[in-house]
């Protein structure tokens, strides 16, 4: 069998030593992390030159309901020395909130379990995400433990879902005041999205939206957080990083605010050189710690 081949098939990935593979060495596509329902769950996986100096977990948005792990805009961070393992989750038209927050989890606990085989160190790790993404990154870095978000998912029990640094991308925060700060325009996207993800809207639904709000699990042992938001932004309200930035605050917890002037809900300014920068920056001294 060729090393070609060998990428296509995340066993033989796993079993194959990393200097062996020839054909795309940087990258290791739709890598099996656990299957659900006889269904497999992928992760794509960017290395750097030389040995990493940490991972870094992307979630990707999509309004909980749609996007895949080919949307990876934290990419360039391989240039800076970091992995990248940019995940598929089950999505909310499949299967409703908590899912996606334990296939998150089950991603972490398997990129720690199949570090030495991936060609990863054992630490540190960080998540991040944007949009829906964000919010999820948020949410599954600052509730280690709790065994309402953990879930069964994958083949590693025994391995750790915690992580070191937090980074969310224009994410929410509170699903149970994030309608009231949202425009009209946002309310269109919103209450349909919300919807689907708890299966009613946040005030029908409070103690799910409890829940799967990152401000209601924070305690002075989660990891350092880094938040990046437009004042412009029309879909999700810059309120939701703020708020999670005080609570933050309040809680002990390190914590970054970034607000870019003018900006709207994502775009290329928010990954460019500069913010990578940002990023990189935050990465040193929070793996530091």
């Amino acid at each position: 069998m060729s090393p070609r081949s060998l990428l296509g098939m995340a066993t033989a990935v796993l079993l194959t030593p990393l200097s062996l593979i020839h054909a795309e060495p940087t990258l290791l596509r739709d890598v099996e992390y656990a299957k659900v329902e006889g269904d497999p769950l992928q992760l794509d996986l960017y290395l750097p030159e030389g040995r990493a100096l940490g991972l870094v977990v992307y979630v990707h948005g999509g309004g909980w309901s749609s996007g895949s792990k080919s949307d990876c805009p934290l990419r360039p961070l391989r240039n800076l020395g970091y992995a990248v393992a940019s995940v598929d989750y089950r999505l909310s038209g499949r299967a409703p909130f908590p899912a996606n927050v334990h296939d998150i989890k089950a991603a972490i606990r398997f990129l720690r379990a199949e570090a030495q085989h991936l060609g990863l160190p054992d630490g540190p790790f960080a998540i991040a995400g944007s949009s829906a993404g964000g919010h999820l990154a948020a949410l599954v870095g600052v509730s280690n433990g709790n065994p309402e978000l953990e879930g069964t998912v994958g083949t590693h029990p025994e391995a750790s879902s915690n992580v070191d640094a937090v980074i969310s991308f224009f994410g929410a925060s509170n699903l149970n005041t994030i309608l009231d700060q949202s425009t009209e325009f946002g309310r269109g996207f919103r209450v349909p999205a919300l919807r689907l993800l708890l299966g009613g809207l946040p005030e029908e639904m409070p103690d799910l939206a409890k829940l799967a709000s990152p401000v209601t699990h924070l305690d002075r042992n989660d990891p350092p957080v880094l938040l990046l938001h437009g004042d412009a932004d029309p879909q999700m309200p810059p309120q939701q990083s703020e708020e999670l930035a005080r609570a933050c605050t309040e809680a002990g917890i390190p914590v970054e605010l970034h607000v870019l002037p003018g900006s709207r809900h994502g775009g290329k300014e928010f990954y460019d050189a500069e913010h990578m920068e940002i990023v990189r920056d935050f990465l040193e001294r929070s793996f530091k710690q």
